[in-house]
């Protein structure tokens, strides 16, 4: 009885014991503009990102990268001064697994102007979950008006030049998947990398 009395006092007393997140909210949780390096075969590209106007994308986009998710995947859609966009296809063209989608911040302030990071999606507002693309014009056709727009989560802060050059590669019509502006030699991005606070 008396042991009893103990183990359940010691278990009122202990202190609780929370379960760290695993959602990318707990990569740099202080750090409202965490920093990437995208290392592609064509250069490396480093990303500010703006979690204090877009928390869930910028937390659900570290989430693959801490998992290593979009190491060896491919930009297989790039159309020159609109858009570059990948993180969905390996070099074959498997998809990726995804965790489940997330909620549209289009309307945060954030606009898809020239070098700026977005979430790609389906025509559902809320289906993004790994695709991102970067703008390579300000498209203002893809931000929030009428209907949703595509949010923005962050921009590049160096190798501009590299995004530059993969926005030119050549592209053509892929019979196989039925997909336009696939690139002819794949554009691989090797390895994505959360950098030390500035």
């Amino acid at each position: 009885m008396l042991r009893a009395l103990c183990i359940s006092i010691f278990l009122i007393c202990m202190p609780a014991v929370a379960k760290q997140k695993d959602d990318g909210s707990q990569i740099q949780a202080d750090n409202f503009y965490p920093r990437v390096k995208i290392e592609t075969s064509m250069g490396d590209i480093t990303v500010e990102l703006d979690r204090s106007r877009a928390p869930i994308a910028v937390n659900n986009f570290l989430r693959y990268v801490d998992k290593r998710s979009y190491e060896d995947t491919i930009f297989h859609r790039i159309v020159a001064n609109f858009v570059v966009q990948g993180g969905g296809y390996d070099v074959d063209f498997n998809e990726k697994p995804s965790f489940p989608d997330i909620i549209n911040e289009s309307g945060n302030g954030l606009k898809n102007e020239m070098y700026t990071i977005a979430m790609a999606r389906q025509k559902d507002p809320h289906s993004s979950n790994r695709q991102f693309f970067f703008n390579m014009n300000d498209n203002v056709s893809l931000d929030p008006g009428r209907d949703w727009g595509y949010t923005v989560f962050g921009y590049v802060v160096e190798g501009t030049d590299a995004l530059d050059a993969i926005s030119l590669v050549e592209t053509d019509y892929d019979t196989t998947w039925g997909w336009a502006d696939v690139p002819v030699e794949p554009v691989i991005i090797k390895r994505v990398t959360v950098l030390p606070p500035v």
